[in-house]
């Protein structure tokens, strides 16, 4: 099941190394699309926003795991290219315990501050006990969370994405089933929508844990073995806190902009809940490609496979410029009956809010399937601080744009969907000037 990214047809190659990822992907969107589409039907509006609401604040605390097993992927994608086999499994060994421990005192935070962290959200007061629920059951699984990626990205370094897809895809389907029996059949409220997904949480992350540890014993590694050299320590530091530093802020910046939301209501609150779920279902492709194309980078980088890099580069910017712009005009055209999977129909003004944002967002997709190649590509040559950078850029200016725009009457939360592509687009600029200017640098050397 393993690929070597730095042989064969690039275009190819690539295609069949991504599609797993962008599946598996998809498959993990249905954790929480689940819990979206049971809660609203079946609990109504109010637990709906609950919900969405909670799921920002998720995403942004488990994005600073998640950030972290990508950056070290990249290292171990990077050695693997190599085939430095010691500085690989000595990245292994220093991440797995990096990334638990972190894991672990990320958990008892939520558990201590949970109830600080929801008034610092604005959460309107008939919604705090649903997602104080919500969150205190969500949170007993993150460690699974942690297992899940961990081994996903060690996987995917060495060119398997085959395997986290095929245990994405049973714990989605588990996680469904789990939501309509918990929901809907032992009447357990949002309370069972978080323990099915926590249950197939585990599933996973125990699942493709055991699959690494017994099917591929050249990925083993022993948590009791000497040090790694200061060397490997200092790379593994560098690439995990600087993928989880650009996830982490990316998320907060999503979670600032959710307590600006909170600030409008609950029917507002709801129709972001829904029409960023559409949202991130649509755009996910064209990110999970972003993280594909990052590991393929790795590789002939690692390889020294300069040309390959190049042509990468090229038919990556197609691909994804492709699919995004098909992606917008769908997104467009049926906005307010993708509203309806979430929505009642009898919650017209709903509708309305969350068709808005998605005809703002699924305008500029292609904006940000260019970001994530960028976020990508400088991760993939070992410069993963230009893509916190652009994550910087783009966050900050959708956050500072959308605190300007909102309050003015005229404009309203118009002004909070409207800051976002900005934000991709001031990003997309800076990226491309620096590869510009690396490009011009690396002939300069060379004419030397």
């Amino acid at each position: 099941m393993k690929k070597d990214l730095t042989r064969g047809n690039v275009t190819r190659n690539m295609l069949l190394f991504a599609g797993p990822m962008i599946l598996g992907n998809l498959l993990q969107q249905f954790y929480n699309i689940a819990d979206t589409l049971i809660v609203g039907q079946f609990l109504g509006p109010n637990a709906l926003a609950a919900v969405g609401s909670a799921y920002t604040l998720m995403t942004f605390l488990t994005s600073i795991l998640i950030g972290m097993c990508m950056g070290s992927g990249a290292l171990f994608s990077y050695y693997y290219g190599k085939k430095e086999e010691k500085k690989m499994k000595d990245s292994m060994q220093l991440s797995f315990l990096l990334i638990g421990g972190v894991t672990i005192l990320l958990n008892l935070a939520v558990m201590v501050l949970r109830r600080p962290i929801l008034r610092l959200l604005q959460v309107p007061p008939e919604l705090m006990e649903m997602m104080h629920t919500y969150i205190w059951i969500i949170f007993l699984g993150i460690f699974f969370v942690f297992l899940y990626n961990y081994f996903a990205y060690l996987l995917r370094a060495v060119g398997n994405s085959v395997v986290p897809l095929y245990f994405l895809g049973s714990t989605a389907l588990l996680n469904i089933v789990l939501d309509l029996v918990f929901v809907t059949v032992c009447r357990w409220g949002i309370a069972g929508a978080a323990v099915a997904t926590v249950i197939a949480q585990a599933v996973s992350g125990l699942g493709l844990m055991a699959y690494t540890w017994i099917r591929e014993p050249q990925l083993r590694f022993s948590l009791h073995t000497p040090a790694p050299a200061k060397g490997s320590a200092w790379e593994i530091l560098r690439f995990a806190f600087s993928s989880s530093v650009q996830q982490s802020v990316m998320n907060f910046g999503i979670l600032m902009i959710q307590g600006l939301v909170n600030s409008f209501g609950a029917d507002v609150m709801a129709a972001f809940a829904a029409a960023v779920k559409i949202d991130s279902f649509a755009y996910m492709p064209a990110q999970e490609f972003g993280n594909a194309f990052s590991l393929f980078i790795s590789q002939n980088h690692g390889a020294g496979e300069i040309k390959r890099v190049r042509e990468g580069m090229r038919s990556a910017v197609r691909i994804s410029m492709l699919f995004c712009a098909v992606i917008s005009l769908l997104v467009f055209l049926f906005a307010p009956y993708l509203m309806l999977l979430f929505i009642s129909p009898q919650e017209t003004g709903i509708i309305a809010i969350g068709a808005g944002y998605l005809r703002i967002e699924g305008t500029f997709y292609c904006g940000i399937g260019i970001l994530f190649l960028l976020y990508g590509y400088y991760r993939g040559i070992n410069r993963p601080e230009m893509s916190l950078v652009l994550t910087i850029i783009s966050l900050g200016t959708r956050v500072l744009l959308a605190y300007l725009l909102a309050p003015i009457p005229a404009i309203g939360v118009s002004g909070i969907w409207s800051a976002i592509p900005i934000g991709w687009i001031l990003a997309d600029v800076t990226g491309i000037l620096y590869l510009r200017r690396l490009e011009r640098k690396n002939k300069g050397a060379a004419a030397v």
